[in-house]
């Protein structure tokens, strides 16, 4: 079994969103208590002269870059001045301040949006750069790819093990349900959970209903992050999904289950559909022992449940 070294010092950057917090309730469950962290108050990451400071200053061991500025669809298409800029700096920063205070490890986290809206099916590796992008989150994706390249280049250049990964769409405890700006499952949650307290007769899902989306929960996406982080010698990027999709209906379908709304589910094709699918392949890291745990109907119970909680909650995750 896979273990990591308790004794090392871990710095999670983006603690408090939905990856972040996943991250740090795996470490603790691990046994990792050296933690260090700052909220977005504390360190401004687009900020190159104070996030080389506070690095400097804490000097971790290890780095987990899971800060950034995220959104759905909508909010990548109308914002994307500031989900290319803000999450540039964020990935140029970090990086550069972990190989300038000798952070031993960096591990970059992506997003399947960084492949070719046409790639092949599954999508493997090596399908970045061979294609044109989806151009409603293209701005973050040229970011993140950005991100994952320089961490590919320091480790040629200078031999240090910054890696990648790259998660499919996530979802689960800590989820941003902004009614705007959120991803596709939280604003899925608040749209039907809302519908039921109206008793509304439909629901209205963006889109033609038809497109396929992958879906990993969050605290799966931590525990592959930990097994990445304790091998000797990582893939320098590497596929992390839950090995199976679903249509936009049929994801609808299952929430409105999950939430106990039994109306109509209506869809809407003047709305973009997006990418028309994106399965990746994850058979490197499977072949690296690792594989998720927790599926999707059980997963949607367990973002139902937080959302009652935090639902209330309308900003952008950070």
């Amino acid at each position: 079994m896979i273990s990591l070294d308790s004794d090392k010092k871990y710095y999670i950057a983006g603690h408090r969103g939905m990856v972040g917090s996943a991250l740090t309730r795996a470490l603790l469950q691990a046994g990792c208590e050296n933690l260090v962290s700052a909220t977005s108050d504390e360190l401004d990451l687009r900020n190159q002269r104070a996030t080389m400071e506070f690095v400097a200053e804490h000097r971790p061991d290890m780095m987990v870059i899971a800060a950034a500025k995220v959104g759905g669809i909508h909010a990548n298409d109308t914002y994307p001045v500031d989900f290319l800029y803000d999450n540039l700096m964020i990935a140029a920063n970090l990086v550069r301040a972990a190989h300038e205070n000798g952070v031993g490890r960096v591990l970059f986290l992506g997003s399947s949006c960084i492949y070719p809206k046409f790639a092949r099916q599954p999508i493997r590796e090596d399908s970045l750069l061979t294609g044109a992008l989806e151009p409603t989150n293209e701005a973050y994706a040229i970011a993140k790819i950005a991100g994952l390249k320089l961490c590919e280049y320091y480790r040629r250049q200078y031999g240090v093990l910054f890696h990648s990964a790259m998660p499919c769409n996530l979802y689960g405890r800590g989820d941003n349900y902004h009614p705007e700006n959120s991803h596709v499952i939280p604003a899925l949650l608040r749209r039907f959970h809302e519908a039921e307290l109206a008793r509304a007769e439909s629901v209205t899902v963006w889109g033609s209903g038809t497109p396929r989306r992958e879906f990993l929960f969050a605290d799966d996406l931590a525990s592959a992050c930990l097994h990445l982080l304790a091998l000797d010698d990582p893939p320098s990027l590497v596929n992390i999904g839950a090995g199976s999709d679903v249509t936009i209906r049929r994801l609808a379908e299952l929430i409105a289950a999950t939430v106990g709304y039994g109306g109509k589910i209506l869809t809407d094709a003047g709305k973009p559909d997006g990418t028309p699918r994106k399965l990746m392949d994850s058979s490197l890291i499977a072949s690296l022992g690792w594989k998720p745990k927790i599926g999707l109907e059980e997963g949607l119970k367990v973002a139902y449940a937080d959302f009652l909680i935090h639902g209330s909650s309308e900003s952008l995750s950070l």
